[in-house]
């Protein structure tokens, strides 16, 4: 009935519009029927604040449940050990967030680094030159994977980070100004000696909707756009990256985290409990606690392990079942255009709509044998050296990062108070980020820029829809 009341209500508008204005009547034949749900019947109505804590339709009561004891693990703030609230104790020794929601408040996305205040979603990965026994990154002999700025009572915190900011100026064709900030990091109060001949990477956190889609993907499905050598002569040579699966005991497809270095959310979901927060599972059962950092390896633990494997559980089902959002304003007939400049200059390419899920998904059969339009490939891109961190992440080298999803994008303001995109959060909007582009996307952000500036706030119009 609804999909008939939409067809009948566009035929009537298509009357109207052909007796009045034949670029209306455009607009409307480039409507897709059904194309503002980006995860079909999964998706979820909501404009307000809250528009990334919502879970998929259909769960039975005891999975609306395991939803809300998820989501109650995922905003708790864990204690330091030992303590009287042994279901939430643990945190630490060092750490970068109390709680998961400190990086990806209200489910959505970090902040970029402030000097001076504690990180709001913001990290900085460290490595020494080489490969650990699985290929990826080696960490630093001191300092570990990543530097940790906060820290229990009494034990010394690793470092502090320092952010200055370099002003850009440049012009579009059509005499158009900007100005971009280009960010340098450096360290301070470092506790254990100077941080010297290593690679480091920031990060912010990003918003958590859809990932049990992505989850839910196979290896064929991603390799399918995998273009290494770029054979079809496109300028785009997509690659996978093949990382440790710690679960599995074996080198799986990448399909998480900025450098697509973690093949599962479960994974996923150990990996930041205990690198950002400091806590231990089953999967990753080591402290944060690098040699020389004697205080640090003597202090109390919450337990062997710290976050039992129900506990795991209960967040990664939560993480798998948050909904996308509805997308907005897909009528209008600016965003219409918008959608045809985005495939005119080639966003298209690298952040790839159709995609279906695997008929085998144990954490949540709801999301299998679902067609999906996240706007990536989930592959590996090299973005320039503008945007490079020179950090080697498995098969991912300095230059490249794995296609950002860019659904829930044009609500990122309204959940977090902030627009700013990309890895380190340095670009201030939709257009900087765009702005930012380069190596295999250098020809699409020539083409975007050579728009008139109607048309370039069509395409930001169409991706804020999103």
């Amino acid at each position: 009935m609804k999909k008939y009341l939409k067809l009948t209500c566009l035929f009537v508008l298509y009357l109207i519009c052909s007796c009045s204005d034949k670029n209306e009547d455009f607009y409307i034949s480039i409507y897709e029927d059904g194309e503002e749900f980006l995860t079909g019947d999964l998706s979820v109505y909501s404009t307000s604040n809250n528009a990334f804590g919502k879970e998929i339709p259909g769960l039975s009561f005891q999975e609306s449940a395991t939803f809300a004891t998820g989501n109650s693990l995922f905003n708790q703030a864990w204690v330091s050990a030992p303590a009287s609230t042994t279901a939430r104790d643990g945190l630490g020794p060092t750490f970068n967030a109390r709680s998961c929601s400190a990086c990806h408040f209200k489910d959505g996305r970090g902040k970029p680094h402030t000097n001076g205040q504690n990180s709001e979603g913001f990290l900085v990965r460290v490595s020494i030159n080489g490969q650990d026994a699985h290929g990826g990154p080696l960490g630093h002999p001191i300092y570990g994977g990543q530097i940790q700025d906060q820290a229990n009572l009494n034990i010394p915190h690793e470092a502090k980070v320092i952010m200055t900011q370099n002003v850009i100026n440049g012009t579009y064709p059509d005499g158009t100004s900007y100005q971009l900030l280009k960010p340098t990091y450096s360290f301070t109060d470092e506790q254990f000696g100077p941080i010297e001949n290593f690679n480091f990477s920031p990060r912010v956190g990003q918003q958590v909707i859809g990932l049990g889609l992505i989850d839910a993907l196979d290896e064929a499905s991603i390799i399918t756009n995998v273009d290494v050598n770029d054979v079809d002569k496109d300028e785009i040579s997509g690659k996978a990256n093949y990382v440790w699966d710690a679960i599995n005991q074996t080198l799986n497809i990448g399909k998480f985290g900025w450098k697509a270095n973690q093949p599962s959310l479960r994974q996923q979901v150990a990996g930041a409990l205990n690198g950002d927060l400091g806590l231990t599972t089953t999967i990753f059962s080591e402290q944060n606690c690098p040699s020389p950092q004697n205080d640090c390896q003597n202090s109390a633990n919450g337990g062997t392990p710290e976050v039992t494997d129900s506990q795991l559980d209960q967040i990664t089902f939560y993480q798998s079942a948050l909904a996308v959002p509805t997308r907005r304003n897909y009528m209008d007939n600016d965003v219409l255009q918008g959608k045809l400049l985005f495939k005119q200059v080639d966003c298209k390419k690298c952040h790839a709509t159709n995609f279906t899920t695997s008929n085998n998904y144990p954490t949540n059969s709801y999301l299998e044998n679902i067609t999906f339009h996240p706007y990536s490939d989930f592959l590996l891109h090299d973005m320039g050296d503008d945007l490079a961190d020179n950090r080697d992440d498995f098969l991912a080298n300095g230059n490249e990062w794995r296609t950002q999803p860019l659904w829930g994008i044009g609500l990122i303001e309204t959940v977090n108070n902030h627009t700013n995109l990309l890895h380190d959060g340095r670009a201030q909007n939709i257009e900087e980020a765009i702005l930012w582009h380069g190596g295999e996307a250098e020809t699409s952000k020539q083409k975007f820029m050579n728009l008139a500036t109607k048309e370039r706030q069509q395409v930001i119009a169409f991706i804020n829809s999103l």
